[in-house]
């Protein structure tokens, strides 16, 4: 899909004829766009539209060049959509008169522009200023995003720090079900710190990638920028730097988070391994004294007793009794 913007607003993308672009036509934005819709678009700028693949390329070469037409940047950027939080490549082809992006996912931050545009509040005269425009609403929406997973940490850390299946609803002492309870709670806990890490290292890399064009627009446009646009880029700079450090210190809160998580889980651990060392040596007690009056000698005291069978009983049911007691008093059980 072609939409087309000037300073004073939007302009019908229908009068993109062949060899020249809408007249006050600064901003071309190419959504998802068709091969046919890729030629209108350089037909009439100019300007050669890259593919989907040719934004994806990893290497800085290609992500940031300067060629006669203008300059090519290109960058990860996350969906924004948490239900489908995933990187897309989004390009920026700029000159002195023209701005192109080629996207391939709905962002709420080109909304934003386009009414911000049309509603005079921002300044897209030109195509550097249009770009500003832009990455100054995508940092903000980055922004937006690690604040609501700063939040998000902040109840995984309660969930992290409280997790007593004791406390819940339902739960009684002794309940058959409490282990597999607890077993269910940590595999989603460990799920929920590796869902956060993958979406932090998705911000991270958008924000990188933001860092670098600014950085390179800056460098290359001062042929297209007046005196009050070159703050801009240093401003934008101090804010994705900002983010960054931001973002670090979520990544470090996951990472005590996903520590302590592996903690809990080794504690579950050993309390089985517990629970089965003191099985273990209760039953040593019975297993001896039952092995003692299991063996065939001929001539044994207790087996002409009327009471040697309840006798035999009854010690080995305090030989298994007495450990337990000992066990329940250090407070190993």
């Amino acid at each position: 899909m072609i939409s087309v913007h000037g300073p004073q607003g939007a302009v019908e993308a229908d009068h993109l004829h062949e060899g020249a672009p809408p007249k006050h036509a600064v901003w071309i934005d190419l959504n998802d766009p068709t091969a046919e819709e890729a030629r209108r678009v350089e037909q009439a700028t100019g300007l050669r539209i890259p593919s989907r693949a040719a934004l994806s390329e990893v290497e800085l070469s290609s992500r940031l060049r300067r060629n006669r037409d203008g300059i090519s940047l290109s960058t990860p950027m996350v969906t924004f959509d948490r239900s489908d939080f995933s990187l897309k490549p989004l390009g920026f082809l700029l000159n002195d008169n023209h701005l192109v992006t080629v996207r391939f996912h709905e962002m709420r931050a080109f909304a934003a522009v386009r009414a911000r545009v049309d509603a005079g509040d921002g300044d897209g005269s030109t195509g550097a200023r249009m770009f500003l425009l832009i990455v100054e609403e995508l940092v903000d929406n980055l922004a937006d995003l690690l604040e609501e997973m700063s939040g998000d940490l902040d109840g995984l850390s309660t969930r992290v720090f409280d997790f007593d299946a004791g406390a819940r609803p339902g739960a009684r002492k002794g309940d058959a079900n409490a282990p597999k309870r607890r077993d269910l709670a940590l595999r989603r806990l460990l799920r929920s710190v590796g869902r956060h890490g993958k979406s932090l290292s998705k911000v991270r890399a958008s924000l990188l990638g933001l860092e670098r064009i600014v950085a390179f627009a800056k460098g290359e446009c001062d042929a297209y920028l007046d005196g009050d646009d070159a703050p801009r880029f240093e401003t934008l700079a101090r804010d994705i730097a900002s983010l960054d450090e931001f973002e670090t210190r979520l990544s470090e809160t996951l990472q005590f988070l996903l520590d302590a998580t592996l903690g809990l889980i080794n504690i579950e651990q050993n309390n089985a391994f517990r629970i089965l060392t003191v099985v273990s040596v209760v039953g040593v007690p019975p297993t001896l004294v039952a092995s003692m009056y299991g063996m065939n000698f001929k001539h044994m005291p207790e087996l002409d007793w009327v009471y040697g069978y309840p006798y035999g009983l009854a010690l080995i049911a305090i030989s298994a009794v007495v450990p337990l007691i000992f066990f329940r008093s250090k407070g190993w059980l």
